[in-house]
């Protein structure tokens, strides 16, 4: 055990070192990708097959760049198994004279996409008593193969152990790849019988940053988010899962006797990954070979609001052609809610799911010096829940030379710690799923916590994140945000830099109503790109979601935050709403073999409830 830690440490030192190392690529060639549509070849390829489609592609951008081998210079993923196309650095007249060609489908820039539990399964109905749940209907997923498209998976999880768990399943085809390396001290194979497989893909990432240190070179999981999907749709029974002790319970996906697989296009060296088009549509392409049922991909973006997305976007046309050999793609709508018409990953042919709220809460109590108390949204208190201190406005805490603006959303460099230190701050939530940054500034000033505003496009969504320091994020009926000027104008507010406050520790609340009700920040329809198709499909919980996580991140993703070594994390977004489908797709496809996607879809979006708590 000494060692895994040892070895965690130094992991961890080497992976902050290359991030200061490292130097973006710049180069008049960029990254596109050239769909040619489907090959000729069977649904079965055979290793002939391939190299004769990967030639095909050398022979045809080497008819461009005039030779084969200034082809196959150029080209960093031959996508030759179901996907018939390839991405190739490229001068943009180069990528032009290559739409001209009639052959052609088209031609795109590599976009750059972004990353969009213990209670889910109950508040969902999947786990009552009786024999006739869908759980047990659905045998718990057994033997469905769930493939999910993030950062990874860290496979020392429990999650992801295999006791009890038969052969792997003769459809899967993938082999006994497993591209993961091992923990030091540890002879431990990363995949099992369930984590039946693990790859990355990193080609297009590498092509713009710069090579990957060798440590780097896997598809262990060094952000916890693609280990939190993964486990909250397929995921074992873990019991007493919990997060700074609250949440405590059974951790399980949806499908917890499924098996799974990993495939890693998403990389992040510093607190946020980023996924590259082709690398994901690799990763698609190779899902779609090794014989996966479901593929769950928590990314996307948005080009523009034209009907030539679909035939743009590399989740768009991955997921058409899993679709033709049956699988089914379950894609996050996006994080850019509230406003109308942000939705994305908007093909018909993807099960497009949105994100809202469970009936538990993480909370805490706030009482303040005038003995008014507010009940707000936490994860983490650790400062005496008896003892009061002073309350300042980030606004009242700033240097002389920093806006009013900066100042509320507590943004790096804002607060003054001669005004700050030993003291709570109020600041305003700035972003729409994560503001652990704000805590980070607030703990360098030195606060000793903060409570968080929401802004009036927040709403009542409250959001419980692994800050640094004591945080409750709060909303007020009266409280809003100009626009114009940022200011917080407020009607009998007791939240001032006159006051003391106290907060109460976090705990664990039950059966809140009304549930489930619309994430603020989840994406909205209607559907820009064909009004006419119904998008987002369905929603599913995606706030304040505790499921498994990787030992090598941080609890608040910061790479200043030295918190490491947890098992499970409480995430937010439809990256996790997303898996939760995902699951469910997995115990239908158990139940229903035969099925087609549409067909699990249509069994989803028509059973779905309108309503689960509401206030009676």
């Amino acid at each position: 055990m000494g060692h895994s830690i040892l070895y965690l440490h130094l992991l961890v030192s080497s992976f902050l070192i290359f991030t200061l190392l490292l130097n973006a690529v710049h180069a008049s060639k960029k990254c596109y990708i050239v769909y040619l549509g489907a090959h000729s070849h069977g649904p079965t390829p055979s290793s002939v097959d391939l190299e004769t489609a990967t030639h095909s592609h050398y022979d045809f951008l080497g008819s461009i760049l005039g030779s084969h081998e200034k082809a196959k210079e150029a080209i960093i993923y031959s996508y030759n198994k179901h996907i018939n196309g390839f991405a190739a650095e490229l001068e943009e007249e180069e990528a032009a004279d290559i739409a001209k060609n009639p052959n052609v489908i088209s031609v795109f820039l590599s976009k750059v996409h972004k990353l969009h539990t213990t209670r889910s399964w109950e508040f969902l109905g999947l786990q009552r008593n009786g024999r006739n749940t869908a759980w047990q209907r659905g045998r718990f997923g057994e033997n469905t193969i769930i493939g999910n498209i993030d950062t990874g998976v860290w496979p020392e999880s429990k999650s992801f152990a295999d006791n009890g768990i038969g052969p792997v399943p003769a459809k899967w085809r993938g082999g006994n790849v497993c591209q993961i390396n091992k923990l030091r001290g540890s002879n431990k194979v990363p995949c099992n019988r369930k984590l039946i497989g693990a790859r990355f893909f990193n080609k297009a990432y590498e092509a713009f940053n710069g090579q990957l240190p060798a440590s780097q070179q896997t598809a262990r999981d060094f952000v916890g988010h693609g280990t939190h999907t993964l486990s909250t749709a397929g995921g074992n029974f873990v019991p007493e899962a919990s997060v700074f002790g609250v949440g405590n319970g059974t951790a399980k996906g949806g499908s917890p006797r499924a098996r799974v697989a990993a495939y890693k296009a998403c990389w992040s060296l510093t607190d946020a990954a980023s996924c590259f088009g082709a690398d994901v549509l690799a990763a698609i392409d190779q899902a779609i070979d090794d014989g996966v049922d479901v593929i769950s991909v928590s990314v996307g973006g948005r080009t523009s609001p034209r009907a030539e997305e679909i035939f743009t976007d590399e989740v768009s046309i991955g997921a058409f052609h899993a679709l033709v050999k049956n699988i089914l793609v379950v894609a996050s709508a996006g994080n850019l809610g509230p406003t109308p018409g942000t939705v994305i990953n908007v093909a018909p042919w993807l099960f497009t799911i949105a994100a809202s709220t469970l009936d538990r809460d993480f909370s805490s109590t706030l009482t303040f010096g005038n003995n008014q108390q507010i009940t707000g949204a936490s994860l983490f208190v650790n400062i005496p829940p008896n003892q009061s201190f002073s309350l300042i406005l980030a606004t009242d805490a700033k240097f002389a030379n920093v806006s009013n603006r900066d100042a509320q959303f507590c943004r790096a460099g804002t607060l003054d710690p001669r005004k700050v230190s030993g003291k709570i701050v109020q600041c305003i939530r700035d972003g729409k799923i994560k503001s652990v940054a704000e805590g980070q500034e607030a703990l360098s000033a030195g606060a000793k916590g903060v409570i968080l505003g929401n802004q009036e496009q927040n709403g009542d969504t409250l959001l419980a994140e692994p800050h640094v320091l004591s945080t409750v994020n709060y909303h007020q009926q009266h409280q809003k945000t100009t626009p114009s000027s940022f200011d917080i104008t407020a009607t009998d507010d007791p939240i001032n830099s006159n006051t003391t406050l106290r907060m109460s520790p976090a705990r664990t609340l039950l059966g809140r109503k009304p549930a489930p009700v619309m994430a603020s920040f989840s994406s909205r329809g209607p559907n820009p790109i064909q009004p006419s198709i119904l998008k987002p499909d369905v929603t599913a919980p995606g706030v304040n979601i505790l499921a498994a996580y990787s030992l090598f991140a941080s609890a608040s993703n910061l790479l200043t935050d030295t918190r490491r070594g947890f098992k499970f994390n409480v995430l937010q977004g439809t990256s996790m709403s997303c898996p939760h489908v995902a699951g469910i797709a997995g115990l239908i496809k158990t139940l229903h073999p035969d099925w087609s996607p549409a067909a699990i879809k249509s069994a989803i979006m028509t059973t779905g409830l309108f309503s689960l708590w509401i206030n009676i």
